[in-house]
């Protein structure tokens, strides 16, 4: 990509819980915030997900709350199954980091160790979720009704009951969007896995390789005035009282739908490591993009006809009730995430910027907010950063430390872990929308 072509990498840190970001700024960052600070001093250490959702300790409770429920708490499926299906989910994006981890919980919960040789050890109802992971994974808006009636109708083969099929699509959604985040921070394995030659050659560690160069004036002068572009940008935004037709709107929809298009998508296929490819079933099937077009093309979800808070959520309230609020909350939480800060300036109302990020993200998995202006995401979102949120939140095995430092060059390393915070809710909300969809309609 030429615009990335002289953008000089620094020396990721060999050690440490990320490949992109140094132990120290973590700490720096981390140790600002009481929160944080008690957690990473306690016992030396706390896993490098949380190290890294630790730079916003509101979140990380947040997430916490909802991972702890959705694999500890009682429910319908046994831990070591929930285990399992996050073993299954990780590996369609080549996620070793939960892989190893998920394979290390599943034999503490009493799982059948043959079962780590392949979902064919399985019993037939776990194999049977296949066809929905992989969809949730790659294309979640081509899941119908009729996926969710082979696998609940009364005469189905080791059917199950819709209380289970909904939190074994939260568990696939969830493993889903947090290797969106292990791969967009560049999470690397924990200390105890890094021994693991099958997981050597299966991590992000290649990214370690980046040439360290001091920055020269010149690039930190272009990188200052980029932020204070977009600041202009994002004040002109905020005082826009224009309105447009709704036919305007639509098509500043699909203009921008048409443009995510010709982003780059390196998706060639490569031979997967065992490590993965025991667990995916149709590797070939991978993410496509979305284009309401052709004999079967899926129509454009719009957010007023089924929207996670008028819809989704009511739906989640009735099947799996505590998971549907704590969703909600952990919705609502990282959607009004801000320190009203950007870079090196502060007192920042950086709302617009926010939404843009989300509402590019449903824009690419095809849903549509009839009372959103696009032309929005134009404004505010430079290509490099559209590159890299495309790449995390729809084929994040591809994400490369050069994305990763190409784009918003003058931030904070925190503000571009809030970047992937959005971006894994906003992936994980429109997964969850397009199952919960199916559900209603074959509950219809």
């Amino acid at each position: 990509m030429k615009e990335e072509a002289g953008i000089d990498l620094p020396q990721a840190s060999p050690s440490g819980p990320s490949a992109f970001i140094p132990i120290e700024e973590i700490l720096e960052e981390g140790a600002a915030q009481e929160a944080m600070s008690e957690a990473l001093l306690s016992e030396g250490r706390v896993d490098h997900i949380n190290m890294m959702m630790g730079l916003h300790p509101t979140y990380l409770t947040c997430f916490l709350r909802t991972h702890n429920a959705l694999l500890q708490l009682d429910g319908p499926l046994p831990l070591s199954w929930r285990h399992f299906i996050i073993i299954l989910a990780s590996a369609r994006h080549q996620c070793s980091y939960l892989v190893q981890h998920h394979s290390s919980a599943f034999l503490l919960a009493g799982g059948d160790e043959s079962w780590l040789r392949g979902p064919h050890c399985a019993p037939p109802k776990i194999q049977h979720l296949q066809t929905l992971n992989k969809l949730l994974a790659h294309r979640p808006w081509i899941i119908t009704q009729e996926h969710i009636q082979e696998l609940v109708c009364p005469g189905a083969e080791a059917r199950w009951s819709l209380a289970e099929l909904i939190q074994a699509i939260v568990l696939m959604s969830h493993a889903h969007s947090l290797a969106s985040f292990v791969w967009g921070c560049g999470v690397l394995p924990e200390p105890e896995q890094s021994g693991d030659e099958s997981l050597q050659m299966c991590s992000p560690t290649e990214s370690c390789c980046a040439r360290d160069k001091a920055r020269s004036q010149q690039e930190w002068s272009e990188a200052v005035n980029e932020v204070k572009l977009l600041m202009e940008k994002m004040m002109i935004v905020q005082q826009q009282g224009e309105e447009f037709t709704q036919e305007e709107m639509v098509t500043r929809f699909e203009r921008e739908r048409t443009e995510s298009l010709l982003e780059p998508a390196d998706v060639q296929h490569s031979v997967l490591p065992d490590c993965f490819s025991r667990f995916v079933v149709d590797a070939d099937f991978t993410y496509q993009d979305f284009s309401p077009r052709g004999v079967q093309a899926p129509p454009t979800m719009r957010a007023q006809d089924y929207s996670w808070e008028d819809h989704g959520f009511s739906l989640m309230n009735r099947l799996y009730g505590e998971m549907a609020q704590l969703l909600d909350e952990k919705f609502q939480v990282v959607c009004a995430l801000t320190y009203n800060t950007m870079a090196m300036h502060s007192h920042v109302d950086t709302s617009t910027l926010r939404k843009a990020i989300w509402n590019y993200i449903h824009c690419i998995y095809g849903i549509r907010y009839d009372d959103y202006n696009y032309g929005e995401v134009n404004q505010l979102l430079e290509r490099s950063l559209k590159v890299y949120v495309k790449t995390v939140a729809c084929h994040p095995e591809k994400t490369t430390p050069r994305m990763y430092f190409s784009f918003w060059r003058q931030f904070r390393h925190s503000e571009k872990v809030h970047v992937n915070l959005l971006l894994m809710e906003a992936r994980l909300q429109a997964a969850l929308l397009y199952a919960l969809r199916a559900i209603t309609r074959y509950m219809t």
